[in-house]
């Protein structure tokens, strides 16, 4: 099957599915910025799971089909796209960066720039263990004019658990500390706070020395799951015990 094929196929298992009711409803979710078919994920998944497996000759024919999947104007493309990447995701390379970066930038919102982040994250893990220093390209997304770029970097970590590079998990935080961007602030708080489940005496330690950095949003974020023996407002001088 060609990535054309592929993604005609999508359309007609998605088409006779649409819940225009629904798809009002995703749509105000989102402030009415993008347009919907109305398919929650598990529809949306068994109507692609009904097309059948597909066998892709390569990584490109990968990328090529959800290229076509993201020009679609409904979301559910999209996030189809951001499946089919994850299920791929280990025959990308840092090449590819560029073109996944031209994909979170187009018609840019929190929930395709949080899916292809997830990619990203994978593909990065990959290469780091076989060549350390490929994250250098994170610390030039870091400093994009885009926030949705910065954003994916501070995240570009997830799900690393032990594997987490925490120099770059500070410095980055550090960084991006006085953006006032809130979907910056909110990623700073979730990469701690996904570290935490793996050192939560690292994060503890990092915001009882820096929390005054950063924004409330962002501690409240990374030690929100945190079990500990302080109050969260020994993190930040402008907490009180009861505004968390």
């Amino acid at each position: 099957m060609t990535p054309k094929q592929f993604v005609l196929a999508v359309q007609r298992a998605f088409t006779p599915l649409a819940d225009a009711t629904r798809a009002a409803q995703m749509k105000a979710y989102l402030l009415d910025q993008f347009e919907f078919l109305g398919l929650q994920a598990p529809v949306r998944r068994q109507a692609v799971r009904g097309i059948g497996k597909v066998q892709w000759s390569c990584a490109d024919d990968v990328l090529a089909a959800v290229q076509l999947l993201w020009q679609k104007p409904q979301r559910e493309y999209r996030y189809t796209a951001v499946d089919l990447l994850r299920q791929h995701s280990d025959q990308f390379s840092v090449n590819d960066l560029p073109a996944l970066q031209a994909l979170l930038l187009r018609d840019a919102w929190w929930e395709t720039v949080d899916g292809l982040s997830a990619v990203i994250a994978e593909v990065m893990h990959a290469a780091v263990q076989q060549k350390p220093n490929a994250a250098q390209v994170m610390d030039i997304w870091l400093k994009h004019p885009n926030h949705w770029v910065r954003r994916s970097a501070m995240l570009h970590q997830l799900g690393w658990r032990l594997d987490t590079d925490t120099t770059r998990l500070f410095g980055y935080a550090q960084q991006l500390a006085d953006d006032k961007e809130f979907f910056i602030r909110k990623a700073i708080g979730w990469a701690f706070r996904d570290y935490a489940k793996w050192h939560p005496e690292f994060v503890q330690r990092f915001m009882r020395k820096h929390g005054a950095s950063f924004s409330n949003l962002t501690v409240r974020e990374a030690v929100k799951n945190i079990q500990h023996e302080y109050s969260h407002c020994s993190y930040h001088p402008c907490f009180s015990c009861t505004s968390v």
